[in-house]
């Protein structure tokens, strides 16, 4: 019989598919490495299994504990499932910014989730980072994740996505483009598929508010380019350690408002229900056209499934609440 022992055992090996209308002006063979096909519906249980499986190894995490982890949502999520199969309690911080969607889900599966406010400073008390930490430490025979810094991050993709990938298209990749949250995903896949080919492109996705495109270009930490945004999953207002921007080429920021907009068109000009970080990459990728060629073969991740965002991106009230086109 071919079965799975548990739901971990299904992480992985998710399908790369042909962009065939959204990207039809890139003149280039644009590839999706669709994500929301691992059980928690996310890229984030790759890296949620890994963490774990390495705490558990050096014993920071031991029998019966509990894990404490800040999470915009897709963390938590694969955090919950390895927690359940392996027999953990599981505290997930967020903040007022991440959509209902995720709370709910994080609480269907068992996740006591605690809501921060997102409008702070990294350092403040009553940020996520903070909250996290605190509730770490306080709390009886528990392990604080934390997935920015923590190296088993990136260590799962260079295990798991960058193969997959470097298989997948024969080794013919020519540019891999991803949205950048912790830093995990395009510093592994990039380590292993350079390692293969030098030549090929990392280009990562950021937001307007983040800071990660002036500091890989100028190694500057600018407050200034810090503020408020819409989009979730990517961007930071603090640098993480998973981040390598050594072998980052070039980072691309793109609108609340594309981000958006493109997240919609995956869904109704593709058939790809992703999520909002997923329409930001995307965009990346048109706004990014003129540097392809039609002999290149670009890889784009899609990380989470829509079924995040019903009651934000894919809700029009919503969009013209917020002044985006309905296109």
């Amino acid at each position: 019989m071919d079965i799975r022992n548990n739901i971990l055992e299904t992480i992985g090996n998710t399908p790369l598919v042909k962009l065939n209308t959204i990207t039809q002006e890139v003149d280039a063979l644009v590839l999706a490495k669709v994500e929301y096909f691992n059980p928690g519906n996310s890229v984030k249980d790759r890296m949620a299994l890994k963490m774990v499986e390495d705490a558990e190894k050096d014993g920071r995490l031991k029998p019966g504990g509990t894990i404490v982890e800040g999470t915009s949502g897709n963390t938590g999520m694969g955090l919950a499932l390895v927690a359940i199969v392996k027999g953990y309690k599981l505290i997930c911080v967020t903040t007022d910014k991440q959509s209902k969607e995720k709370i709910d889900i994080l609480k269907a599966v068992g996740a006591k989730v605690i809501i921060c406010p997102a409008d702070v400073e990294p350092e403040d008390p009553q940020s996520y980072y903070s909250t996290a930490k605190r509730i770490g430490d306080e709390t009886e025979n528990s392990w604080y994740v934390n997935q920015y810094n923590n190296l088993s991050n990136r260590e799962a993709h260079y295990l798991s996505t960058g193969p997959e990938i470097w298989e997948q298209t024969n080794g013919k990749i020519t540019h891999f483009v991803v949205g950048v949250g912790t830093g995990g995903t395009i510093s592994g896949v990039a380590k292993f598929l350079k390692q293969q080919n030098s030549n090929i492109k990392i280009w990562g996705i950021d937001t307007y508010g983040s800071a990660f495109k002036k500091y890989h270009e100028t190694g500057i930490f600018d407050k200034k380019e810090v503020y408020p945004y819409i989009t979730e999953g990517i961007g930071e207002d603090i640098i993480p350690e998973n981040v390598d921007f050594d072998l980052i080429d070039h980072f691309e920021k793109v609108t609340d408002e594309d981000a958006a907009r493109y997240t919609r068109k995956l869904a109704k000009e593709e058939g790809i229900f992703a999520g909002n970080s997923c329409g930001a990459a995307v965009k990346g990728v048109i706004q990014l056209k003129k540097y392809f060629t039609k002999n290149d073969v670009v890889v784009v991740l899609l990380h989470d499934s829509g079924s995040r965002y019903v009651g934000k991106i894919y809700n029009d009230q919503w969009m013209k609440a917020n002044d985006f086109r309905l296109d």
